[in-house]
């Protein structure tokens, strides 16, 4: 460089006031980016009042480097997405706690306000965006959370506890309509999220209804127990099955007139015995058809018997063939007796085998029953071929007698013997005489038989088994068996 040093001076000028410009302007750079560097970190340290005016910007003029410049732009980077996720945080903190109060019937405007004024909208306060207001609102959605939680269980138990009493006492549908949407609710406490779903008012009521229930459980505990004593009745009556005994039922009305049991308790207690006795009745239904087979069986047997009795049973009059087809169908129907014993012994037997009991029919051992029945039956057989084979015997000695007469009787000695007959034993014949005391016989067999099936009778518990072995009918098949034989003895006599 030539010239004098003015010359010098004023040559370099020009590039130093350039630099000086630049350095400036490298400065206001700095001094930007550092002053939006603090207040970032001012506003995320919760200082809400900042002064950003640049002469309190110290720059360290001894390095102003580009490279310097850009660590200030990465740090101020940082901090902008710092700042921009906690105002999503605080936020979607805000949206719980709003939502929460909405659910819980809470005033969300006043909870926000007390975690800080600026988290309120209204204030017009910028958002405080602080380590410290994180956590109050963290602490208040879990609080409110927990208030949740105890407020869904506790109306869980009120729902539980109405719907137990509904079902108890049979309430009608209109006065449980009110408070479905507590029945209803949701176990989740994710799912309930409707404004008002879970609010204090909820709750009284529901307390207040169950309280109303409760006591008006007390006043009708004694008419359900009865309702449920009868409808257990009425399913043993059905199946024939074993009643509770009365004494005990009226020791549990007692404990309830005095207070000393539990009414829930015992409403479980009846409602158990009730599915029991559904379930045994379920079992026994195989069973009880075939009774019912057995004891129609035996109804018509016995009106056979009647029937066969009726010396007019052929005789042209109003409903003969309604009877005579009646009398085949019975006669099918008694045939299968036998049999339809010996199925019901067989299945009664498995019955008992598997469930490790007496089958009772009205207090009395079914088995028992058809055994005695079987036994019964087998004497009236027995019985009534002893009285077939002293029917050949005598009508052998008719026939000896009349052959040894050498011929036939006349048409009047026939109407005569006849009439005899028809008169009694006094003015009988020889023959007729020996008829007539084989009558009394039969009578008189018949009345032992009797006899011992009333003696039977005597020893079972129930009528109804009374009635069924009565059925039996062994005195009346004595007496058909009696009629047949002065059939018999007639028949040669008449003309």
């Amino acid at each position: 460089m030539t010239g004098t040093l003015k010359e010098q001076l004023d040559s370099i000028t020009p590039a130093l006031r350039e630099m000086q410009l630049r350095k400036e302007e490298r400065v206001k750079q700095f001094q930007a980016v550092q002053s939006q560097i603090q207040k970032i970190s001012a506003e995320i340290a919760g200082q809400l009042e900042y002064d950003d005016s640049s002469s309190k910007i110290l720059v360290n003029e001894s390095d102003l480097s580009l490279k310097k410049l850009e660590d200030y732009q990465i740090e101020l980077q940082r901090l902008h997405n710092d700042k921009n996720d906690r105002l999503q945080r605080v936020e979607k903190l805000i949206s719980t706690v709003q939502n929460l109060s909405a659910t819980l019937g809470m005033d969300s405007s006043t909870i926000i306000t007390k975690v800080h004024p600026s988290s309120n909208e209204l204030s017009g306060l910028p958002r405080n965006i602080s380590d410290g207001i994180l956590a109050k609102l963290n602490s208040t959605v879990e609080s409110l959370e927990e208030e949740k939680h105890m407020r869904l269980g506790k109306l869980h138990h009120l729902g539980k506890a109405l719907t137990n009493l509904w079902n108890l006492m049979d309430t009608p549908y209109e006065e449980r309509q009110l408070f479905f949407n507590i029945t209803n609710l949701s176990l989740s406490t994710a799912e309930i999220s409707s404004p008002g779903s879970l609010t204090h008012n909820l709750i009284q009521k529901a307390e207040a209804e169950v309280k109303r229930l409760d006591q008006l459980k007390a006043s009708k505990m004694k008419e359900l127990f009865l309702k449920k004593q009868f409808e257990l009745k009425e399913i043993c009556n059905r199946s024939h099955m074993e009643i509770p005994s009365q004494s005990e039922m009226d020791n549990i009305i007692d404990l309830l007139n005095s207070g000393e049991i539990d009414h829930a308790d015992l409403i479980v207690t009846m409602d158990d015995q009730i599915s029991r006795a559904k379930e045994e009745a379920s079992s026994r239904k195989g069973i009880m058809e075939k009774v019912e087979k057995w004891i129609s069986a035996c109804d018509e047997e016995q009106w056979l018997e009647e029937y066969s009795r009726d010396e007019n049973r052929y005789s042209v009059s109003r409903g003969a063939h309604k009877n005579l087809r009646r009398a085949e169908r019975a006669r099918v129907m008694v045939n299968k007796i036998p049999v339809l014993v010996d199925s019901l012994m067989t299945k009664t037997g498995d019955w008992e085998e598997e469930r490790k009991k007496v089958f009772l029919y009205d207090e009395v051992p079914l088995l028992a029953m058809l055994e005695d029945y079987r036994m019964l039956r087998q004497e009236r057989e027995a019985e009534k071929h002893r009285q077939r084979e002293k029917k050949k015997v005598q009508n052998q000695v008719v026939v000896g007698q009349e052959n040894s007469s050498g011929s036939r009787p006349s048409t009047t000695s026939r109407h005569f013997s006849n009439r005899c007959l028809n008169e009694g034993s006094n003015n009988a014949t020889p023959i007729n005489r020996r008829v007539s005391l084989s009558i009394q016989q039969l009578q008189s067999s018949s009345i032992n038989s009797a006899t011992q099936g009333i003696s039977f009778m005597k020893e079972a518990k129930k009528t109804h088994t009374q009635m069924i072995i009565a059925r039996t009918g062994l005195a009346s098949h004595h007496r058909e068996d009696a009629a047949s034989v002065v059939s018999t003895f007639s028949s040669p006599l008449s003309p």
